[in-house]
């Protein structure tokens, strides 16, 4: 085997006390561990920086805490492996994506202690993707939003040459006007916080399961408006089910540009002029509602 699967065999056994059978690399940090009985099991390699693997843990697990969504169970990490059950695969549905709507509701409303709160073993220094994010505690969304989600990435989208000194500017009159856009005022939700079509299985038990938060506190609009940016099937059930579940407060489909902010300059950092023009557009839609 080569190192990648010697590290992901010796990952599994060690947090599940079961011998290995075989390794099925299936990317450059994600392997497929079959163990003694039969038992697959996925290993990640920590792909950010140190805590990646702490940080996404303590996710998973504040996030199967609240009894609502279903995640993948933790066996164990260390600071480079994280070991968790493997989703047998299946196909995506309008029934899951309304019950996962229903679910989302629900993991929403178990609350956070704040915005920006990290789940309690997690990290004040964790990560969206391969970004580091810091969750700094905040009591007011509007101010929390623009100084500790939107500010950041425009400045580093700034110094790595993706966005300009002049383009900036918009993104502080957005932040300007936070309180104003914002719509009316809730209490922190527990977020799954990178919540596109990538980050949830469809698994053969006929549900839908999540991976790879970046949970935290924050508006439950925000989850919401990620699942709108990358296609995402069945979007209009999974909003019915969260829709009676737990109804949205009037206007938020305006206020949709507004939460894409967040994940669209983490992109822009991460991957180029692109995502930074799909965010100057995100702003400037949100400044006109």
């Amino acid at each position: 085997m080569r190192a990648t699967e010697e590290g992901a065999a010796a990952a599994a056994a060690r947090f599940t006390g079961r011998s290995v059978l075989g390794v099925r690399r299936l990317s450059g940090t994600l392997a497929e561990v079959t163990l003694d009985g039969g038992r697959v099991v996925m290993v990640k390699r920590g792909d950010g920086g140190p805590g990646a693997t702490r940080a996404e843990a303590a996710g998973l697990r504040w996030l199967g805490d609240a009894g609502t969504v279903r995640v993948p169970a933790v066996h164990g990490h260390d600071e480079d492996w994280l070991v968790t059950d493997r989703v047998p695969a299946g196909r995506p549905s309008p029934e899951a994506a309304e019950r996962l709507g229903r679910e989302l509701a629900a993991l929403h409303a178990t609350g956070a202690p704040a915005f920006g709160a990290p789940p309690p073993d997690g990290l004040r220094d964790a990560y969206i993707g391969l970004a580091p994010m810091r969750n700094i505690d905040g009591t007011d969304w509007p101010r929390w939003y623009a100084e500790h989600r939107v500010l950041p990435y425009v400045r580093r989208a700034v110094d790595v040459g993706t966005l300009g000194a002049t383009e900036a500017a918009d993104f502080e009159r957005v932040c300007a006007r936070l309180p104003e856009l914002a719509g009316p005022a809730e209490p922190p939700a527990r977020l799954h916080g990178d919540l596109w079509n990538g980050n949830v299985l469809w698994a053969a038990d006929g549900h839908a399961w999540l991976i790879d938060p970046a949970a935290h506190g924050g508006h439950r609009e925000t989850d919401l408006a990620m699942l709108h940016l990358f296609g995402f099937p069945h979007l209009d059930r999974l909003l019915e089910g969260y829709q009676r579940t737990a109804p949205l407060t009037d206007g938020w489909p305006a206020r949709i540009a507004l939460h894409q902010l967040f994940p669209l300059l983490v992109h822009a950092v991460l991957f180029g002029r692109g995502y930074a023009e799909q965010a100057l557009a995100a702003a400037r839609s949100a400044l006109v509602g």
